[in-house]
């Protein structure tokens, strides 16, 4: 199978087809095992659907080529805290479309009427909507796509979506396959607010009454691959894979039962197919992504490189324990989930030193994360007239990492798909950082400028700086 061609034996008139947009390590690692295992459990005479996988932009090419040299065939290795590896070769992807500027391949396959469902996996910052799920207009590549550009999610699937309803081709569920909180529901706000503001009204018309779009929590720490992976998938296979994946043992999947044109069974093969993902989705984002950042960040600033040493920390990791206890679970309480063991997993997965997963990969995107992650808790223990000095220690570890970032102090180069560099750089020329940095709207949407907010972040603020300075660091 070349790359944008199905390979024979998937190509009957019985395959019914996903299109996978983001094709980088997380899908294959997560979304694409999924299928793989139910394709390995199917029986005669059942459904089957294949994966055909593409990318909006072209920094992943290289990954992208090398799989469809393989003809989608990879290797995922999987490792748990103790330290076992297994290794499983993936077969679910069968088709890789090679990226074009003006994305002809994607807008094919999307167009095709066994494609049932276009999924996608786009960071917190790249559905560019605010606190209100408005879309941020003034952001450059946004701009472009309402003028007529493919670069955003909302540009790819409007193009996508116009040839599907020209072509007749029929409904389709539109899957995100991301951290964002209620993901399917603010992805459909947002891309019916940027086809109103093209003025695609009869897109608009359809979009309405042809796709679905599901919510849905995905969970499995995926580092991106080092060259030390695919020496080992060589020396445990045998194989020399050009692309391989790897990923933590633990998996998860819980999905809003809401598709319009048919589904995988992936209930058969674990995953949690739900009526409401909200549950579990703020158990995850505030436990386990929040989390996630708190340890990279203060890792990062005390000289670590890696998520597990983090973790490992004594007192690292008790800003992440007293985060969760003190104020997160009497958020989420009640919950259908045991919130402080799924927070002692947490800090065990987190703690697996076998994953090698960086600091700086865990620490970008703040300005995402900080909204997305942590603002909500902060906000609903002011309403409840409680002060959130734990989670105050999150802003105040990433300020700190701001502020060794526009001093040119981090050891890694820092990415951040939304954060303005100017407006950034602008808290530490204020007269009062702390202050500015408290008002900033993109961070804190209504707790912005409030006095409850600069008072814990303040004292919060101390507490960080006295650690550094006892750490030396």
């Amino acid at each position: 199978m070349n790359s944008g061609q199905s390979s024979g034996a998937s190509n009957g008139a019985s395959t019914q087809v996903i299109l996978h947009i983001g094709a980088g390590s997380f899908h294959r690692a997560h979304q694409a095992w999924y299928l793989h295992r139910l394709d390995e459990a199917s029986q005669p005479g059942d459904p089957h659907w294949s994966l055909t996988v593409g990318n909006i932009r072209s920094d992943m090419n290289a990954v992208a080529d090398a799989l469809a040299a393989q003809n989608g065939v990879y290797t995922l290795e999987t490792v748990t805290p103790q330290g076992k590896r297994d290794y499983e070769t993936i077969r679910s992807i069968k088709r890789v479309v090679p990226w074009s500027a003006n994305l002809d391949g994607l807008v094919e396959a999307g167009t095709d009427p066994a494609c049932r469902i276009i999924a996608f996996t786009v960071t917190e910052g790249g559905y560019y909507l605010d606190e209100h799920d408005k879309l941020d207009t003034a952001n450059p590549d946004l701009s472009a796509d309402l003028s007529g550009a493919c670069t955003t999610i909302y540009g790819a699937l409007a193009a996508i979506l116009e040839a599907r309803m020209q072509r007749n081709a029929g409904p389709v569920t539109l899957q995100t396959c991301d951290n964002l909180r209620s993901n399917g529901e603010r992805f459909r706000a947002g891309m019916t607010e940027f086809l109103e503001r093209r003025g695609a009204n009869t897109l608009r018309q359809w979009f309405d009454a042809n796709t679905a779009c599901p919510n849905s929590m995905v969970d499995r720490i995926t580092p991106r691959p080092t060259p030390d992976v695919r020496e080992r998938v060589k020396a445990a296979t045998g194989v020399d894979d050009a692309c391989p994946v790897m990923g933590e043992s633990f998996i998860q999947w819980v999905i809003e039962d809401h598709f319009v044109a048919g589904r995988p069974a992936w209930e058969r093969v674990g995953a949690e197919l739900v009526e409401s993902v909200l549950p579990y989705e703020e158990a995850k984002i505030r436990i386990l992504n929040a989390t996630h950042s708190c340890i990279a960040w203060a890792g990062t600033l005390v000289g670590l490189s890696f998520i597990h040493e983090g973790t490992l920390d004594r007192e690292i990791r008790q800003f992440a324990h007293d985060y969760v206890t003190q104020d997160v679970i009497p958020c989420l309480t009640p919950s259908p989930l045991d919130l402080a063991k799924y927070r002692d997993v947490v800090l065990e997965r987190f703690g697996n030193p076998y994953i090698q997963d960086t600091n700086q990969r865990v620490a970008a995107d703040g300005f995402s994360k900080i909204p997305g992650f942590i603002a909500p808790t902060l906000s609903e223990c002011f309403e409840r007239k409680v002060e959130p000095n734990a989670t105050a220690m999150l802003p105040a570890l990433f300020f700190r990492f701001l502020d060794r970032w526009q001093r040119g102090q981090l050891p890694y180069t820092y990415q951040d798909g939304v954060m303005d560099e100017g407006v950034a750089r602008g808290f530490f020329k204020a007269s009062d950082p702390v202050q500015a940095y408290c008002a900033d709207r993109l961070l804190w949407g209504s707790m912005a400028g409030t006095a409850s907010l600069e008072k814990v972040v303040r004292a919060a603020l101390e507490r960080v700086d006295a650690w550094l300075a006892k750490r030396g660091a």
